[in-house]
């Protein structure tokens, strides 16, 4: 994650968002105080936990834009006060210190940290398959003190572990529809058990087991898989690789039969695409799911993660 990266223009991003808003992005500058259950998501795979447990009695709200870099948010005054109005703030910590910061500061009653109520580990220098990561001069504070790696929504196992956790926090929360949100925790607990299942079956027997990415989020994924995340990470996404680093991962390519350089929809796919020319490989987009867009490939989250699926059984050969 931390690759150095820019934001998209606002203009752009803007652009992007539009025909792209899902239920989980409803209006942000909309403030809290309806009659419904209230919650402020700091992203979008916390928006869309909260919209699909919540159900009917929940209205959802994130601070990150479609098409905003999540990484790089800066918390307004206004939704700053929007926090404050809130039922309940739903946040990753480590992910967003801006959030961290703002939620911290927030007397809103319930405040439900998705870091812990999952395992989140340690995915620095030391594994191969998280390279780099946590070593940007622009690094995430939060995150590099810890050394966790907080991209646990990948992992559609993790994703389950923190929705029942989230479930419980709303059946806490508003008592009135708590066996409402039991039921609804439990159906997306058990399509996130089939999504697991796909990943399982789909990535059994696959020609080579190492992909390389320009983000280096997947290592979650990669672990549950059974997958080495090869990231091109330490560099601008706008740079071209040094010749060095080209011959390197050429050589790594031959070595384990890797066909795909993957880059996401939110980043320049310049770097990948240099790579890939100079390294004889192929590019495709493998997305981290830090926002949906009209370039995304579906409309929520297990459409997008069913093409990241067919992404890798492509590019890993899969039998």
């Amino acid at each position: 994650m931390n690759v150095r990266r820019r934001l998209i223009p606002a203009a752009l991003a803007s652009a992007l968002g539009l025909g792209a808003l899902t239920a989980c992005s409803s209006d942000s500058a909309a403030t809290g105080n309806t009659d419904k259950f209230d919650v402020v998501a700091s992203f979008y795979p916390m928006a869309f936990l909260a919209e699909q447990i919540g159900g009917d009695h929940a209205h959802v709200t994130s601070l990150t834009e479609p098409g905003q870099e999540p990484h790089d948010l800066e918390i307004s005054t206004q939704q700053r006060a929007q926090l404050e109005e809130a039922d309940a703030a739903l946040y990753l910590k480590g992910l967003q210190p801006a959030v961290d910061e703002a939620v911290a500061q927030t007397g809103i009653k319930t405040k439900i940290d998705a870091a812990a109520l999952t395992h989140l580990e340690d995915h620095g220098t030391g594994g191969h398959s998280h390279e780099g990561e946590g070593h940007s001069e622009e690094g995430h504070s939060e995150e590099d003190e810890h050394g966790r790696d907080p991209h646990v929504w990948l992992d559609p196992v993790k994703y389950a572990e923190i929705a029942r956790g989230v479930g419980k926090a709303f059946e806490k929360a508003d008592p009135d529809h708590a066996a409402d949100y039991e039921k609804n925790t439990a159906a997306l607990v058990k399509k996130l058990n089939g999504l697991n299942a796909d990943f399982e079956n789909g990535l059994k027997n696959t020609r080579s087991k190492v992909f390389f990415t320009n983000h280096a989020a997947f290592a979650y994924l990669a672990e549950r898989y059974g997958l080495t995340q090869e990231a091109i990470s330490g560099m601008d996404p706008e740079s071209e690789p040094s010749a060095a680093r080209v011959r390197e991962l050429q050589q790594e390519a031959e070595a384990d039969g890797v066909t795909t350089v993957f880059y996401e929809t939110l980043v320049s796919d310049k770097t990948a695409k240099t790579l890939a020319r100079d390294a004889h490989l192929k590019t495709d987009v493998l997305d981290p799911l830090e926002g949906i867009t009209d370039r995304s490939r579906g409309d929520d989250y297990f459409q997008v993660m069913e093409a990241n699926l067919k992404a890798l059984q492509k590019a890993l050969g899969a039998k």
